[in-house]
């Protein structure tokens, strides 16, 4: 069995920029004691990626604050979480949950016995949506979320997302 984490979007726009919060920056030493208990081969990374247009999509128009485009200091991640990430492969993603991912850990775990673990930001965006495309992708795979390493864009909101992920048979951790 290969246990994967998946480290959704801690990037400076959640934590302290754009649209950071004083909840992202409280989980900071717990998601890198998390990054730590795994081998960096088994750490797969999305990092949320928008262009200069970015306030002419469809996210903009409905969250119109200019946050991750690539290339950015927001954009990138926290330079202490960066190098905990050696060796880990990144999804790039346009919009909140990564089609890519979930093709690409069907195809694995159609090969192999997988287990998915997902830890950041936010919790009721982009962690919620990865983990049901996810769990769509693949009802037999154990998915679990650990609640202590996410943050949403309000405490009520991550709470929110956990029993969504709950409902959806995602194991929800460390309440």
């Amino acid at each position: 069995m290969k246990k994967l984490l998946i480290f959704i979007d801690m990037q400076n726009d959640f934590i302290d920029a754009a649209l950071g919060t004083k909840e992202a920056l409280a989980i900071l030493e717990p998601v890198k004691e998390k990054i730590r208990s795994y081998p960096a081969e088994n750490i797969i990374v999305t990092m949320d990626t928008h262009g200069d247009d970015y306030m002419e999509t469809q996210e903009g128009k409905y969250l119109p604050v200019p946050h991750c485009i690539k290339g950015s200091d927001g954009w990138q991640l926290r330079p202490d979480i960066s190098e905990l990430l050696t060796g880990a492969k990144i999804y790039e993603k346009p919009t909140f949950g990564s089609t890519a991912l979930a093709a690409d850990l069907k195809a694995l775990s159609e090969k192999e016995e997988i287990e998915l673990e997902l830890i950041g930001l936010c919790t009721d965006i982009c962690v919620v949506s990865n983990a049901l495309l996810l769990k769509a992708a693949m009802p037999e795979v154990k998915i679990s979320v650990d609640a202590a390493c996410c943050a949403g864009v309000t405490p009520e909101k991550h709470v929110s997302a956990l029993e969504t992920m709950r409902s959806c048979q995602i194991l929800v951790t460390n309440e």
